[in-house]
């Protein structure tokens, strides 16, 4: 794995220290709660960008609570394209080369159908928006299957769309094991969320503490996508970036 594609989210309090120590990118992760692009931005920006300084390469992640692209109510849309369209003014803001969006999709209210189907207008429109340069993500959170959000890109047809396979997610929430995402998403793929688990529970675990083979995983990562960049997504990162040298990935 080149370095240079690697990022560490801002979750972890060590991300800044180590990515200018090794190198390594940032991915923004203050704004995953809407309200921080409203009450106190001022000082939520300073503090991002005090994190930011002497590192060049930059992610951003949107919010993503009771924000639902497919949503039934239309104000719940318009919502969720406010917010996206917020967090990707502040991408545009912090030279980000990516915009990293959750899916969107929950279980308990919609079916795979309705989500594929009235995702797709939703992201066809927002995608006029969208700056030359900057990439938009589409992350697996509780999709059951690899295939949605493939079907949803693929209904959209705009190469800056792509998709976010976070591993971990798939490994706790879906029954297919994330190197089969990996295989069957692999054309659709511009960023990963590369965090372990054991299979029962989101717990953003180092890469070497859960049941996925991660190292595996990330040589058929940089196989199958070799364009792709990585974000680190862990509470801590320092054991994490250590054990990437120590396979010799970074």
């Amino acid at each position: 794995m080149n370095a240079e594609k690697l990022y560490i989210s801002t979750i972890a309090a060590d991300a800044p220290e180590l990515a200018r120590r090794h190198g390594l990118g940032l991915e923004i992760a203050e704004y995953c709660t809407a309200c921080n692009m409203d009450e106190g931005f001022a000082e939520n920006d300073a503090a991002v960008r005090e994190k930011l300084a002497g590192v060049a390469r930059r992610t951003l992640h949107a919010p993503f609570s009771e924000l639902f692209p497919c949503a039934v109510d239309p104000r719940a849309r318009e919502l969720a394209r406010e917010r996206y369209a917020q967090a990707m003014a502040l991408a545009v803001g912090y030279g980000a080369r990516k915009l990293i969006i959750h899916g969107g999709f929950n279980p308990y209210l919609y079916f795979p159908e309705w989500y594929t189907a009235q995702s797709a207008p939703f992201w066809r429109e927002f995608m006029g928006d969208v700056p030359q340069g900057l990439e938009i993500c589409l992350e697996n959170v509780t999709e059951p299957a690899p295939e949605l959000l493939c079907e949803i890109i693929a209904a959209v047809d705009d190469p800056r769309l792509k998709m976010c396979l976070d591993v971990g997610h798939a490994n706790a929430y879906s029954k297919i094991p994330p190197m089969k995402w990996l295989e069957r998403c692999a054309p659709c793929i511009g960023h990963f969320h590369i965090h372990n688990n054991q299979g029962d529970w989101d717990t953003h675990a180092a890469l070497d503490k859960g049941g996925i083979p991660m190292a595996e995983l990330l040589a058929a990562a940089e196989r199958l996508c070799p364009e792709a960049t990585l974000a680190l997504e862990v509470m801590e990162a320092r054991s994490s970036v250590d054990w990437l040298e120590s396979i010799g990935a970074i």
